[in-house]
């Protein structure tokens, strides 16, 4: 009996540590459009920031489930934040037999970072490569599945194992795929086959407007405010149509953006300041979320309300 305790408790030992939820971060956001405009977002559903130089994206590509395609992370996340980033092609290049066509400027405006636009970075992939974000090499969230090629992409087709084999619709390939809110985590092992349907919601191509934020049940917007203390204060907030409202920050800020609900961008300011006061008379009632980066690197988030 002793002996077959030993191997039982050995045998959890070699399990793989499963993320509780809203710990860690993990993909919100997947775009695979046309030309090489290809990118994911990472998000934090946690109370904490993280440093990203022990995470990285991976691509295995065509069924591989070895030697993947890696690019290192830098930098901070902060909590409630989104981070998107995108392939950074910028100009035509040849390829054997082809050319790599740059990516699209909406597409590069609207990701906070860019990789290299040298192949073979995971930015570079197909609706066919699983792709994974890693934390000090292990698995932490994977889109797709490791080691299987399910054609031109994954899909919502159950009789094929969620492969193209029987013509199902593509998820995978041209398409923008937005995590569903109720996901807490991401997927730390393999999965049996994966069902696109069961975590994301499907956007048409070429949907650029929603990177950069991410909604998470995980995480309300006085949570990230409490998160981040008062080195970034909003007010009046809310605010009435006619409102000035000022931004006060213990870091200067580089640029400010403000978005509607549906991610388009109403404000763009560049400035090198600790305070920024901005009219409110162009805005209509609703919600709307202003993004502010720092000098420091970071990118913070806050949701403000004109009534």
């Amino acid at each position: 009996m002793k002996r077959i305790l030993q191997l039982i408790f050995t045998a959890l030992l070699s399990l793989p540590l499963m993320a509780q939820d809203c710990t860690e971060l993990f993909f919100s956001e997947y775009v695979e459009g046309p030309a090489n405009n290809n990118g994911v977002e990472i998000y934090n559903p946690s109370p904490s920031t993280f440093d990203l130089s022990a995470y990285s994206v991976n691509r295995y590509g065509n069924g591989s489930s070895s030697g993947p395609d890696t690019w290192p992370l830098s930098g901070t996340i902060v909590p409630g934040q989104a981070v998107s980033i995108g392939n950074g092609q910028l100009d035509s290049v040849w390829v054997t037999s082809y050319w790599s066509v740059p990516v699209d400027p909406v597409f590069y405006n609207a990701t906070d970072l860019n990789c290299s636009g040298v192949y073979p970075t995971p930015f570079y992939f197909n609706g066919d490569d699983a792709i994974t974000l890693e934390k000090d090499g292990g698995i932490i969230d994977i889109i797709g599945k490791v080691g299987e090629d399910p054609g031109s992409a994954w899909t919502d087709d159950a009789t094929a194992g969620y492969t193209d084999a029987n013509g199902g619709t593509w998820w995978t390939k041209r398409q923008t795929l937005v995590r569903k809110s109720s996901v807490k985590k991401g997927v730390t092992m393999n999965p049996i086959v994966f069902n696109p349907t069961l975590e994301w919601d499907s956007l048409p191509d070429a949907t650029y407007s929603g990177l950069g934020s991410h909604n998470c049940d995980c995480i309300s917007s006085t949570d990230i405010l409490d998160a981040k203390n008062e080195s970034f204060v909003v007010y009046p907030n809310p605010a009435n149509i006619g409102d000035n409202i000022v931004i006060n920050t213990f870091n200067k800020i580089d640029k400010v953006t403000v978005y509607d609900i549906s991610g388009k961008s109403l404000l763009v300011k560049k400035i090198n300041t600790n305070r920024l006061v901005f009219p409110t008379n162009t805005l209509s009632s609703g919600s709307y979320i202003l993004k502010a980066w720092l000098d420091t690197g970071s990118i913070v988030e806050h949701k403000i309300i004109i009534r």
